[in-house]
């Protein structure tokens, strides 16, 4: 029960329910002076501290420091102790987050403590929906194949997740095939304004509260856009969360977004959300909170607000808000939400000063920058990262300077080269796959129906896909296919080859599936750059699929544009998309549907009735899934031969009273990286080679190559995914220039061999490891086994220039401490070669958050240097997680103590 220092404590009625809450009009009254001005985002914050105020983990000085905020704007660094309502897990990142709850169990077991205190306090919903891959195509089976294929793949992973739903409380599991996470989220699992019924002093009380949440994936901020406050956080911090443990944070700046005028016929949300990307990582605002506001707002759908609040990751913010305004609510009513539940969030919002009007007073911000809506033109992403932006009529031009400048091939643009059983060749620049995947566009009608018409108007036309490519649909939800179908466009989409594949997020996590085996050889024979175009939310180097290197994000209907057209060659803004039955040129401005179209479409197929009947058994499953058995139990039995699901190491040898930390003494260099490594190029989801690491592992334990599945599928078992950190196969370790791949140099002696390998050599000898790297270490998916795997390889530390918010997040959650180089300075200025031998003091004794640490280095010549760091252990909180050896073993030893 809250402290309740500002007597804010009100009840509200709604229809013949009675709700308590607490009243930040009241709280304001009543001390808290200025915060109707806040950001609305933060007005979430600050009801979250009202509600959990105790007088230790929430203070009354913590809630008048976001009252401070108004003068501030966040620029005090003030940590403070945010309590989510619920967690949301995908099942790359929730299969290994249960795996370590089966082994807590086990941990507190050995303990001589009751395993069932490891229970989720907190709900939370699993989304099955990163495991299923494009291996068939463009045919009317390809999605009972895909289906069919996956279950085959996954049997072991799924079994266990099922056992999970049974064996732990507050714990529910969506079945395959049913959407990706969060769009189930957005359209079902959400309800903006939370509540919660328990017993105080004897009688019934039944709180409403904003809808919070965190979740094990980073693009968990589309829900932003619905006016829930949620971002990505590591699976170690997600069950931190889930056994009662508040997320420690500082308070953030939040940056304004203004909007004004609207969106120009020829756009799309995806054009408005590259643009929006392009300038916000311009800004910079990684740490900070994104809220967007102004005129413009009234001239978006829901939908678009959710688009832009999902590419939050991709802009480098902790997330993209927009408050409740007339659209929350039509949305909700739309959705088949309850009419009891959106009468409450209505009254609660207006009641809390918390609902968005175009007259509204606009809020105080840390910053803002601003953008006509009017302005935005037609454009994709690419080559490699999403804030790479290029209008689509430069989009031609842009990949012949990218052949020159990063491939170095621009005198072999418009060569081609045969394929082999085929009637067609292939060059440099085709595009290879052409797939309409992922969140932050699955979850819009209007830039899918606007796909869907254009594919008909190609038809119309006589068009058709280009042979090389390998086209795909993989709506975010059951409803897409609702209204697909409803409006006929599907038959159309299908004509071109943009079946249904499967309900997942297929290419955009890596999981595109092999290219024909012989467009495969002739891509590697001549070495090409072929291309991917998908409406996802990352392009990163090797992400997409191991023969593409320029991948390209874009609208849906400019995916459906490119399998036409075939090529990043063709300018569609000028050049013929094809040719119709009688030879005559087609234009792309010929087949693009109008605004018009669209919007009659969606409001004729975009119905509540498809979201009532496609979320009515959401947690029954299909028949693949209720076939599965499972053996019920507390504690989980591990199968030793299982190659998917292991018990981790990461409690070995626990006891109650932690180790003293030690300093860091005599270390080896593992790597030298550069600017933007990404969590996938130190954990990859994709492809198992087989000549690596891993897939010799899983050759010795009698898997073949064919079953390898990805690293992504296979997170729940820890031999695999050591071996697979720092394993992309773009990765470039600067200790050995030129290579790609996950390599290193052994010292003494200065052998090449996989980083793994290295590492366990070092192991044997006792001997410490570092990371040396660049800026924006850790950028991308809130990827959990980028920091376990660092630490299971034994390193001690990662010295870089900047660290993504949630990865060095995760790296203090699994023991490994994040320093950061002062500005101007570097691994570069210190002339590091990587057969250097690094010194860290000041870990042992005396450690504070933010502390300045100095990095000894003794170069193999015997010379000394040293450069001055700031440890990125931000908080009190994150430092007893540190001293613990990570957050489990912190939250295991409380609960153990417990009781």
């Amino acid at each position: 029960m809250s402290l309740d220092s500002f007597k804010c404590r009100k009840t509200l009625k709604v229809g013949a329910k009675t709700y308590t809450y607490f009243s930040l009009k009241a709280a304001e009254k009543n001390g808290l002076k200025g915060i109707s001005k806040l950001p609305y985002s933060l007005k979430v914050l600050l009801e979250n501290l009202l509600r959990f105020e105790d007088g230790r983990s929430v203070t009354k000085a913590d809630i008048q420091a976001i009252a401070k905020w108004v003068k501030n704007r966040g620029r005090d660094e003030k940590e403070i102790a945010f309590r989510p309502a619920r967690v949301l897990m995908q099942d790359f990142t929730g299969v290994p987050a249960v795996v370590d709850l089966a082994a807590m169990r086990d941990a507190m077991k050995g303990l001589g403590k009751d395993p069932k205190k490891i229970n989720p306090l907190a709900p939370v919903d699993l989304v099955i929906d990163h495991s299923v891959m494009v291996d068939f195509f463009a045919n009317s089976k390809a999605f009972r194949n895909n289906v069919n294929l996956e279950y085959d793949r996954n049997g072991e992973r799924y079994t266990f997740l099922k056992w999970g739903q049974g064996a732990f409380d507050n714990f529910r599991v969506v079945p395959p095939g049913t959407g990706i996470c969060h769009q189930v989220n957005l359209e079902y699992l959400a309800k903006t304004v939370w509540t919660k019924t328990e017993k105080v002093k004897g009688k019934t009380v039944t709180y409403a509260y904003p809808d919070t949440l965190v979740g094990t994936d980073s693009h968990t901020t589309m829900v932003n856009g619905l006016a829930v406050l949620g971002w990505g956080v590591g699976g170690i911090e997600a069950e931190a969360a889930m056994l009662g443990q508040p997320i420690s944070m500082l308070i953030p700046e939040v940056i304004g977004f203004r909007l004004d005028g609207k969106l120009p016929e020829g756009t799309t949300a995806t054009d408005l959300v590259l643009t929006v990307t392009q300038m916000l990582r311009k800004k910079g605002v990684v740490g900070k909170f994104v809220e967007f506001y102004g005129p413009g707002l009234a001239h978006l759908s829901l939908e678009d607000m959710a688009t832009i609040a999902n590419m939050a990751p991709e802009y480098g913010a902790t997330c993209g808000f927009f408050p409740i305004n007339a659209e929350t609510i039509g949305y909700l009513k739309g959705t088949a939400r309850a009419s009891a539940q959106v009468a409450l969030v209505e009254k609660y919002a207006k009641a809390q000063d918390m609902f968005w009007t175009p007259k509204a007073p606009e809020p105080v911000f840390s910053d803002t920058l601003e953008l006509n809506l009017a302005t935005v033109v037609p454009s994709m992403a690419g080559p490699k990262r999403p804030q790479d932006r290029v209008e689509l009529g430069n989009a031609a031009a842009g990949f012949a300077k990218v052949m020159a400048d990063e491939f170095k091939k621009a005198e072999e643009l418009g060569k081609r080269f045969k394929v082999e059983n085929a009637n067609f060749d292939v060059g440099h620049g085709d595009v290879v796959i052409a797939a309409i995947t992922s969140c932050t566009n699955t979850s819009n009608p209007s830039v899918m129906i606007g796909a869907g018409l254009l594919a008909r108007n190609a038809v119309k036309a006589g068009l058709s896909s280009k042979p090389w490519v390998k086209t795909s649909l993989a709506p975010g939800s059951q409803v897409v296919t609702e209204y697909l179908d409803s409006s006929g466009l599907q038959k159309d989409l299908d004509k071109i080859g943009f079946n249904l594949v499967g309900y997942g997020c297929t290419t955009c996590i890596g999981n595109s599936g092999p290219l024909p085996e012989n467009i495969s050889d002739s891509i590697r024979k001549n070495d090409l750059v072929a291309a991917a175009v998908l409406s996802g939310n990352r392009n990163f180097e090797g992400r997409v699929n191991p023969d593409v290197r320029a991948n390209y994000l874009a609208s849906p209907p400019l995916v459906v544009a490119y399998a036409l057209a075939g090529s990043l060659n063709v300018d569609l803004t000028k050049d013929p998309i094809g040719h119709d039955r009688k030879g005559k040129p087609v234009y792309l401005k010929d087949i693009w549907p109008s605004a018009k179209d669209v919007a009659a479409f969606v409001r004729k197929n975009v119905t509540r009735k498809a979201y009532a009947s496609r979320y009515k058994d959401v947690f029954k499953g299909d028949k693949h899934w209720r076939a599965i058995k499972v053996t019920k139990g507390m504690n989980y039995a591990w199968d030793q031969k299982s190659t998917y699901v292991a018990n981790p190491p990461y409690f070995e040898g626990l006891s109650m009273t932690p180790a003293p930390v030690k300093d860091v003494e005599g270390a080896r260099i593992l790597g030298l990286f550069l600017d933007s490594i990404t969590t996938d190029h130190i954990s990859p989801a994709g492809d198992i080679k087989a000549a690596s690491p891993a897939g010799k592992y899983l050759n010795s334990r009698g898997v073949e190559k064919i079953d390898f599945n990805s690293y992504g599928a296979r997170r729940g078992h820890h031999e695999v995914m050591m071996r697979g950190t720092f394993a992309n196969i773009r990765i470039k370790n600067q200790m050995v220039p030129g290579v790609e791949g996950g390599v290193t140099k052994f010292y003494p002696g200065g052998e090449t061999m996989p980083i793994y390998d290295a590492a366990m050599k070092y192991a044997e000898t006792g001997t410490p490891l570092v990371i040396f790297a660049g800026k924006e270490y850790g950028t991308g998916s809130s990827r959990d086994w980028a920091a376990k795997g660092t630490r299971l390889l034994g390193v001690r530390a990662v010295i870089a220039q900047s660290f993504e918010r949630i990865h060095r997040s995760n790296l203090i959650g699994m023991g490994v401490v994040p320093l950061q180089f002062r500005e101007g300075e570097s691994w570069q200025t210190l002339g590091l070669k990587g057969d250097e031998t690094v010194t860290i003091r000041g870990l042992a004794e005396g450690l504070k958050p933010r502390a300045a640490m100095v990095v000894d280095i003794t170069r193999a010549d015997g010379k000394k240097a040293s450069a001055e760091v700031l440890c990125r252990i931000d908080t009190l909180d994150e430092l007893d997680y540190y001293k613990n050896g990570g957050i489990m073993p912190y939250v295991l030893r409380n609960l153990a103590k417990a009781g």
